[in-house]
This record gives structure tokens, C-alpha cells and sequence, in this order.
């Protein structure tokens, strides 16, 4: 298979005032755009051309570096975007938040750890909420790295590379992680994900 940059589920002003058209502009036709081509060219020769995208992200992990970052970051970029929704946040359905409940000690508890663990991840890298052995976790992962090569099944990923919030947010990434759990999250793909992952 090759790696496609698909169209944002929603137009570029969508995400606004919590993330610019600017900013959506850069981040998924740039960046993103670079990763598919990248990522394109790397898995050639590579051995690992008919593999799906999760097979390559986890096959060329500590073995295949190049490949890895940009295969890495096309599987998180391609989940980011639909992660997000115009009027997100708000409340979660009801197995999402009773599953919360049980695992992580209730949403403002989550709210607190996921926020931090994207506050505390030195660089580039991503903070996410996952499911490992039936369980949710919160982790943190750095640069493209995901949830994918640790065992466990990511099913919602906040992008805390500078690229993604320096525009609106300048070096205040907590304001950036708030903003996107508050008022971003599109929680009906999170337990679509959630589903599927348990």
C-alpha cells in the first residue's frame, strides 16, 4: 500500500479560535504532506510495501528508522485530524466515561494526567490515551512514535510538536492541551476507537 494525505473532515476555519486556518494550513498540508511523501519513497525497497499501515508502523520500529518516523507520523496525523471536531469537548458517552471511572479515577482525573503527560514531553512527541490489556492509560510517547509499538491501541492523540499550536498558542503549551481536551475532542470517534480496540 502507499500512503495517501486524505482531504480535514471539515474545512480549515473549522477548528477556530482554538486552533487557526493557518495553523490547519501548515500542519496538514505541509507537514503532514511531507510525511506521505517521505514516508512513500522510504517504504520502497523496503520489504514492507504490502503491509497495512499498522503493520509497517510497528514492523520498521527499531529497525527501519526512517521509515518508522514517517510512518509513525502519517498513522497519528491521519487519527489527529479526525480526533478533533468543530464544537468538540463536552460530554463523553456514557461506556467511555464509566470506563474512565474505573480505570483512571474519573474524567478530571484523566483530564489532569493527559494534560500533563503532553505538558511534561520533553520535545517533540505526542500525549494519548490508550487501550493496554482491556485497560485505559494515558502515555506519552516521543516524536512519531505511538501506543502501536508499546502494546497497546491508541484511541485518542493530542500532537505536541511545536508546529502544531506555536502559531495560536507561541510556548504556552498547557493553554494548547486544555484548549484541545476542552473544546476539541470528538468523542464519538474516541469510542468508535475504543469499540473496536476492546
Amino acid at each position: 500500500m502507499s500512503f495517501k494525505l486524505e482531504d480535514l473532515p471539515y474545512a480549515y476555519d473549522a477548528l477556530a479560535p482554538y486552533m487557526s486556518a493557518e495553523t490547519l494550513e501548515y500542519h496538514h498540508d505541509k507537514h503532514h504532506q511531507a510525511y506521505v511523501t517521505n514516508g512513500n519513497k522510504l517504504l520502497e525497497g523496503s520489504g514492507l510495501e504490502g503491509k497495512s499501515l499498522e503493520e509497517v508502523v510497528k514492523e520498521s520500529y527499531g529497525t527501519n528508522a526512517g521509515l518508522f518516523n514517517n510512518a509513525g507520523q502519517h498513522y497519528n496525523h491521519l487519527h489527529f485530524w479526525k480526533w478533533m471536531k468543530p464544537n468538540g469537548g463536552g460530554a463523553l458517552p456514557a461506556a467511555l466515561a464509566k470506563k474512565i471511572e474505573e480505570d483512571l479515577g474519573g474524567y478530571d482525573k484523566f483530564r489532569a494526567d493527559f494534560i500533563n503527560a503532553g505538558v511534561t514531553q520533553f520535545g517533540s512527541g505526542w500525549a494519548w490515551l490508550a487501550v493496554k490489556d482491556g485497560k485505559l492509560v494515558v502515555m506519552k510517547t516521543p516524536n512519531g512514535e505511538n501506543p502501536l509499538v508499546h502494546g497497546a491501541t491508541p484511541i485518542l492523540g493530542c500532537d505536541v510538536w511545536e508546529h502544531s499550536y506555536y502559531i495560536d498558542y507561541r510556548n504556552a503549551r498547557p493553554k494548547y492541551l486544555e484548549a484541545f481536551v476542552d473544546n476539541l475532542v470528538n468523542w464519538e470517534y474516541v469510542e468508535e476507537l475504543f469499540n473496536k480496540a476492546i
